[in-house]
């Protein structure tokens, strides 16, 4: 069971960083680029400081929002290996981390979006489908942990059971 909990915790961390990665690359480079088809990042930052928005502090603020999941995950992983947490808890715990998510990837929408929105009069609504793809994916974890639950507390009960009539 120890080394279920394990490859559990890892696998988890590793998807929190996923999330985070797609969340960084979207808001940073995706959709700028598809805000503005055609014209290179490097020409899109220059425009947006040229005309006194802040893209540095905009791209120090995404990259915090998505460091913030990789270091939650971490920390959960670290405390529930430690407190031997079994292993259904632990998918639930960085499922919710990835359920979670939606909101950052909500939020560092705000940080470069909306300078590019302003900054070139266009809207402001996500020009990707990568963003997309981060919504679906908290909603199918939010829609997991139950069910995850559900199964390791049965398959716990079921072990319990049978170690029972096993003495």
């Amino acid at each position: 069971m120890g080394r279920t909990r394990i490859v559990v915790a890892g696998v988890g961390v590793l998807a929190v960083i996923v999330y985070a990665a797609l969340l960084a690359v979207q808001e940073l480079v995706l959709d700028p680029l598809a805000a503005v088809p055609g014209t290179p990042l490097a020409t899109i930052y220059a425009h947006l400081d040229g005309q006194g928005f802040d893209v540095r502090s905009d791209v120090v603020g995404v990259v915090v929002i998505a460091s913030i999941g990789v270091v939650l995950a971490i920390v959960v992983a670290v405390v529930t290996l430690w407190r031997r947490v079994e292993a259904h808890f632990v998918a639930a715990w960085f499922l919710g981390i990835l359920a979670a998510g939606a909101v950052p990837a909500f939020a560092a929408g705000f940080q470069l979006g909306m300078d590019v929105a302003d900054g070139y009069g266009i809207g402001g609504e996500d020009h990707t489908i990568w963003a997309g793809v981060l919504y679906i994916a908290s909603v199918i974890a939010l829609v997991a942990i139950p069910v995850v639950l559900v199964v390791g507390e049965r398959r716990r009960a079921r072990h319990a059971t049978s170690a029972t009539l096993v003495a």
